[in-house]
């Protein structure tokens, strides 16, 4: 397969992907804020350091954390590379480019959701009464989307790079939500174990759909077992711990290697999988949490940097008229 190619269906799965835990976290943020005391603010700004994004932001709107401003950033500024307007521009052109590689189905939702966005921003629509309609429609596209993908394509190399890319995505999206979540809205020591307290961990389980498979296994909303089940759990889909075992899975396929690794990319998740696989969350708390996760996500971004190096890096004396394709 061509190196632009692989590029192309890799990023298509971490756009795709990176749009849908936009407007998923957008629609819980949005009914929390509903079920909040009538004394306390929205609380929109943890949306934007959850992206990381939040120097952006600041630059172009100052401290206007409004709901109206944090939603139109996330969902409809083209000023924004990360928004989903611009991240689901990014999969249609990656899609594009790879349509021989994709089902028709596929194209045509991705192309139909892209025109979607782009009409409804001309309508203003983040300062409508219910703005999440419009995010009920972006997250159905993509799940119809992902539906598709799994039915109709082949298990070949394109769909290891772009389930890669989409878990790659689902990793680094679950840890930052996770730790923005458990830091910035960690309540006072008065507030453990409040209503309030519970609110804000309903709302981090809802942000990566994890609410109703976390309380059919427990009970009690419990942090310890939340991080736990968030990070380490091996059969939920958006543990960190089980989209490790999906990337390294599809590395390996890729390379058809059977035992040990067969080079830097594979050895890198390889040992990242293997730290979670034998840790305990109490081992993560006594390290700290915050430190813990911002570890994975320099380990993540290195495993990234190991996958285009092995992959994507197109060297100019080999191949001089095709540009290696530059995304972030």
């Amino acid at each position: 397969m061509l190196s632009r190619v692989a590029d192309c269906l890799f990023w298509l799965g971490r756009y795709v992907e990176r749009a849908e835990n936009y407007a998923r976290f957008i629609d819980v943020n949005y009914n929390l804020s509903i079920d909040l005391p009538p004394d306390l603010r929205e609380q929109w700004p943890p949306l934007i350091a959850a992206t990381g994004d939040m120097e952006l932001f600041e630059e172009l709107n100052g401290t206007d954390y409004s709901r109206n401003t944090v939603i139109f950033f996330l969902t409809f500024d083209e000023r924004n590379p990360n928004a989903i307007i611009s991240t689901v521009r990014l999969a249609r052109e990656n899609a594009r480019i790879v349509r021989e590689s994709i089902p028709r189905e596929s194209w045509e939702v991705l192309n139909e959701l892209h025109y979607y966005i782009r009409d409804v921003s001309k309508e203003r629509v983040w300062e409508s009464e219910n703005p999440m309609q419009y995010m009920m429609r972006i997250k159905g596209s993509i799940q119809q989307l992902n539906g598709i993908g799994y039915d109709n394509i082949p298990r070949n190399h394109g769909w290891y790079f772009a389930k890669m890319g989409q878990h790659l995505e689902r990793a680094d999206m679950t840890s930052r939500i996770l730790d923005v979540k458990y830091h910035i809205l960690l309540p006072s020591v008065d507030e453990i174990g409040s209503p309030l307290d519970y609110l804000h961990w309903n709302a981090l389980l809802k942000s990566v759909s994890a609410y109703n498979s976390y309380r059919q296994l427990h009970h009690a909303l419990d942090p310890l077992r939340i991080v736990s089940y968030l990070i380490l759990d091996r059969q939920f889909p958006r543990s960190i711990f089980y989209c490790l075992n999906i990337v390294e899975k599809c590395l390996h396929d890729i390379s058809e290697s059977k035992h040990g690794y067969s080079n830097q990319a594979e050895k890198a998740i390889g040992n990242l999988r293997s730290k979670l696989e034998f840790a305990d969350v109490s081992d993560i708390f006594d390290e700290g949490l915050h430190e813990y996760l911002d570890k994975f996500q320099d380990s993540l971004n290195k495993i990234s940097e190991a996958v285009y190096q092995q992959y994507f890096k197109i060297e100019p004396n080999t191949m001089p008229d095709i540009q290696s394709q530059s995304q972030s």
